[in-house]
């Protein structure tokens, strides 16, 4: 009975499976929710935070720029961390520390205790939130099943700001920011310490789960020219973005929108963002990921150049951020699909760490950036510019993918590659 291979492979794929359903399930859940306390309850508690603290709000905005900072300075070790030793600890303990920083938030009396604070949640963040999160997936999941896995962190993630935001705003407004972080800091332990405390056990890397075919490793990856061409389009893209992020609902109302439109309408781009992973993950049945990408990117660039011409009709915003919004988290989903289609699963926690650092600093440093070149110049050349960042990083992703083949011969094994391996779907 044994000596059937049938009778023996049938339950060990089935637990394959239900163990894969149960890891994407829980990071889905502490993926929104750590987004949603680390990251997005922000902008609610600034207001009245920084008018009890007795410091400007630009002050306070500098704590999230240094978390972010602290984020992408950690990437690398923390990619390292990952490919060593899994993220088992590294997850569960990144969830303990960032709800006693958030406590810790919550009684800071002076800018520079928040800027402290600040900086742990930027260590939490860089151990609990998304390149953590794919690389665990990266490294126990069947490339069959790599596209799915990640496309459903990512579409359940995509609710935080959703979720968070006006949760939050309940929180303050009946309990005072204060009280609502300590809230917040008991849901983010209660919830994500647990589950990833038990549902990332066992997921320290196996050598037999790499790509055998294509073993490229960190150091090799970056000898590659193309790997710097993939940073410099991210870097340029993320920073577009970061700038829209945090400027985009004053621009609309300096065409003349009532703030109220305005925020209505900047709350478009996070429910567009999970339709555009949808998007691009359903069309590399026909594209590679990077073309689309990249033909996402440039058309987020169009839509961006058209926004000081048709932008003071309603009718007209809401045509561009429909456009730009299908790509506002296409980078997301996009990133880990090109590095391994690129250079395999062999060191990939280390790799994306590598390309996220600029990548996270860019984003720190482009709102406060931008807010000094609206201030010189006016909204219109800094929107512009956002166009224009968009569409030279559409135009990098596709030379890259231009030069993937040989590229991939000199950074992996000798001969013929093989087909990507991050979206195959059994067929």
């Amino acid at each position: 009975m044994t000596s059937n291979p049938g009778l023996v492979e049938r339950p060990t794929r089935a637990t394959a499976r239900s163990g894969s359903r149960r890891l994407v399930g829980a990071l889905a859940v502490t993926q929104t929710v750590g987004y949603g306390v680390l990251y997005y309850a922000f902008s609610v508690i600034l207001g009245p935070m920084s008018r009890d603290l007795g410091i400007s709000n630009a002050a306070s905005a500098g704590a999230l720029t240094i978390a972010v900072l602290v984020t992408g300075l950690l990437s690398i070790p923390v990619g390292r961390w990952l490919d060593a030793r899994g993220g088992h600890v590294l997850m569960t303990t990144g969830s303990a520390l960032g709800a006693l920083a958030v406590l810790a938030w919550s009684q800071v009396q002076t800018a520079a205790q928040l800027y402290a604070v600040f900086a742990l949640i930027g260590v939490a963040s860089a151990m609990v939130l998304y390149e953590p999160a794919f690389a665990v997936v990266v490294a126990v999941t069947d490339p069959a099943r790599r596209a799915r896995a990640l496309l459903g962190i990512t579409l359940v993630a995509g609710f935080a700001s959703s979720i968070f935001i006006p949760l939050t705003g309940q929180l303050v407004a009946r309990l005072e920011w204060r009280a609502a972080l300590i809230v917040l800091a008991i849901g983010l332990a209660v919830i994500t310490v647990p589950l990833h405390g038990l549902a990332l056990r066992h997921t320290t890397p196996r050598a037999d789960q790499t790509d055998r075919h294509r073993r490229a490793s960190p150091a090799q990856v970056v000898r590659d020219p193309a790997f710097w061409l993939l940073a410099a389009t991210f870097v340029f893209h993320g920073a577009a973005l970061a700038v829209i992020a945090v400027h985009l609902v004053l621009y609309l109302t300096s065409l003349g929108h009532p703030a109220a439109l305005a925020a209505a309408l900047a709350g478009l781009l996070g429910l567009l963002s999970v339709t555009g992973r949808v998007v691009a993950t359903l069309s590399t049945r026909w594209l590679p990921m990077a073309t689309i990408a990249g033909i996402i990117f440039i058309g987020q660039g169009v839509a961006m150049s058209m926004m000081p011409l048709v932008g003071r009709h309603v009718a007209g915003t809401i045509a561009c951020l429909v456009l730009f919004g299908l790509g506002f988290g296409v980078a997301s989903i996009a990133t880990p699909a090109i590095l391994l289609d690129r250079y395999g699963a062999a060191g990939y926690g280390t790799i994306a760490g590598t390309l996220a650092a600029p990548v996270l600093v860019a984003k720190a440093s482009a709102p406060l950036g931008g807010a000094l070149l609206a201030s010189a110049v006016g909204y219109r050349p800094l929107v512009l510019l956002v166009a224009g960042a968009c569409g030279l990083a559409g135009v990098l992703l596709l030379l890259v993918r231009r030069t993937g083949q040989e590229v991939g011969r000199r950074v992996g094994s000798p001969g013929r590659l093989p087909g990507p391996t991050f979206l195959q779907d059994g067929r």
